[in-house]
C-alpha cells in the first residue's frame, strides 16, 4: 500500500467529497419537498393530482438513476433542452429521491391513529391546521428512520454522477486507477471517503430518532 500516493491525491478526494456532499444535500432537500407534495396530494385525495403522483412514484422507483441521468444529459439536448451536468445530477437525484421520500412520509401519516385526526378536528382546528399541528409532527417522528435510510441511499447513488462527467468521488477513483493503476489505494480512499460522509449522517438520524422518541412525539393529543 503506497501511503505516499494516498497523501499526494488526498486533496482531490476532499474536493470530490465536497462536490458529492453538496449535490447530495441539495438532492435530499428537494426530494423531501417533492415527496411532501406528492404525499399531501395523495392524502387529500385530489383525483387528478393523486393519479399524477402515483404514476410519478412508480416511474421514479422502477427506473435506475443512471438511465434517468442519461435521459436528462444526453436525451434532452436532442429536443433543444441543454442542462449542465450539475443540474442534471440534482434533477435526477430529486426525481428518484422524491418518490422514496413520498412513500416514507405516506407510511408515517398512515401510522398516525385515526383518533388523532378526529381529536384535532374536535378541538376546532381546520383540516390544514390539524394536519400541520397534530398529524405531521407525529408522522415525521414515525417516518424519520425511513427518511434517514433514504438520505443515506441517495448519497450512495451519487456514485453514478461520474457518468455525466462530474468529478465526484467515483470519477476521481476511476481516473486515478486509469492513470496510475493504483487500484487498491484508489478504492481504499474511495471507501474511506464514503464512510466519512455516510457514518455521521447515519448517526445524526439515529440521534434525531431517539430524541424525538424521548420527547414524546407520536403520542396522543
Amino acid at each position: 500500500m503506497d501511503t505516499e500516493f494516498m497523501r499526494r491525491f488526498l486533496p482531490m478526494y476532499v474536493r470530490a467529497a465536497g462536490l458529492t456532499l453538496r449535490l447530495g444535500a441539495t438532492g435530499i432537500a428537494l426530494s423531501l419537498a417533492v415527496g411532501a407534495l406528492c404525499c399531501l396530494a395523495r392524502q387529500f385525495r385530489v383525483p387528478v393530482l393523486r393519479r399524477v403522483a402515483g404514476v410519478y412514484i412508480e416511474l421514479a422507483r422502477n427506473t435506475p438513476l443512471l438511465v434517468q441521468l442519461f435521459f436528462l444529459y444526453f436525451g434532452l439536448p436532442k429536443i433543444g433542452v441543454k442542462l449542465s451536468a450539475e443540474t442534471c445530477a440534482i434533477a435526477g437525484l430529486t426525481f428518484l429521491g422524491g418518490a422514496y421520500m413520498a412513500e416514507s412520509l405516506r407510511s408515517g401519516l398512515e401510522a398516525v391513529d385515526a383518533a388523532q385526526h378526529e381529536s384535532g378536528l374536535c378541538l376546532g382546528l381546520t383540516p390544514m391546521q390539524n394536519m400541520r399541528y397534530v398529524v405531521l409532527p407525529q408522522a415525521l417522528a414515525t417516518a424519520i428512520p425511513s427518511i434517514g435510510a433514504n438520505a443515506v441511499f441517495l448519497i450512495k447513488e451519487t456514485s453514478v454522477f461520474s457518468a455525466v462527467a462530474l468529478a465526484d468521488l467515483m470519477y476521481v477513483a476511476k481516473d486515478l486507477i486509469g492513470m496510475y493503476y493504483r487500484t487498491d489505494e484508489a478504492l481504499l480512499m474511495l471507501t474511506l471517503a464514503y464512510l466519512a460522509l455516510l457514518l455521521p449522517l447515519s448517526v445524526a438520524f439515529s440521534l434525531l430518532e431517539r430524541r424525538l422518541r424521548h420527547a414524546g412525539f407520536g403520542g396522543a393529543v
